[in-house]
């Protein structure tokens, strides 16, 4: 199950075993190669503890989840421990949106499991707009964002200003330490990524990252 789960998460992140190894190695200071990747993921080798430790943590799950002891979430059944979110603001799954928010409108309920211990104060719901996230955030989703000024390591998904007009969007937000760039990628191929760089980057700012994703099925 370490495998599977650990495939499916690389997956949805949209990583190469090279571009994994890459990060895991950079993060944690580590040795790991393709050959033991593969390995790990066709359920070949068993990792040691600090491997499987390293992994929830990067990929930010439980140790539970990624051994398959645990479901992701909780399962769902009635609670009356929640938060009650207003919906802010939107935040473009595209390009070109002013950020703006709207305490007013619409309200969302969120179990307080889901939230990993942290205080309410510590996240915010937008809605997405636009496909060039699909298929994992998709126009009409509401995100939980957990509020951040930085990101945990390049190439994790973000909430970001990154325009003097103030336009958010939410990416995979792609540097390197110490270069003036960074790179906005979207999910969907069909949609191109961006590249922000120099003077530019004075406009930039993290949000935060997104945790949870609710989506109404018809």
């Amino acid at each position: 199950m370490f495998g599977k789960r650990l495939k499916e998460l690389r997956d949805e992140r949209n990583y190469s075993m090279d571009k994994l190894i890459e990060l895991y190695n950079e993060k944690y200071n580590a040795k790991m190669n393709k050959s033991t990747l593969s390995r790990y993921e066709n359920d070949l080798q068993d990792p040691i503890y600090t491997v499987v430790v390293n992994f929830a943590d990067f990929f930010g799950v439980t140790i539970d989840y990624l051994t398959g002891n645990t479901d992701r979430f909780p399962s769902p059944g009635v609670t009356e421990d929640y938060t009650t979110f207003p919906v802010i603001g939107e935040i473009a799954a595209g390009y070109d949106r002013i950020a703006t928010e709207n305490w007013d409108g619409e309200k969302i309920d969120i179990p307080n499991s889901y939230l990993g211990g942290r205080k309410p104060a510590e996240f915010f719901v937008l809605l997405v707009k636009g496909d060039s996230m699909y298929p994992m955030y998709q126009e009409g989703d509401k995100v939980l964002i957990l509020k951040q000024t930085t990101l945990n390591y390049s190439g994790q998904i973000g909430a970001i200003i990154y325009s003097e007009d103030e336009c958010a969007t939410l990416k995979k937000i792609e540097y390197a330490t110490g270069e003036d760039w960074l790179k906005l990628v979207p999910i969907n191929p069909n949609c191109p990524p961006v590249t922000i760089e120099n003077e530019a980057l004075e406009h930039c700012r993290v949000l935060g990252i997104p945790k949870l994703v609710i989506r109404e099925v018809n």
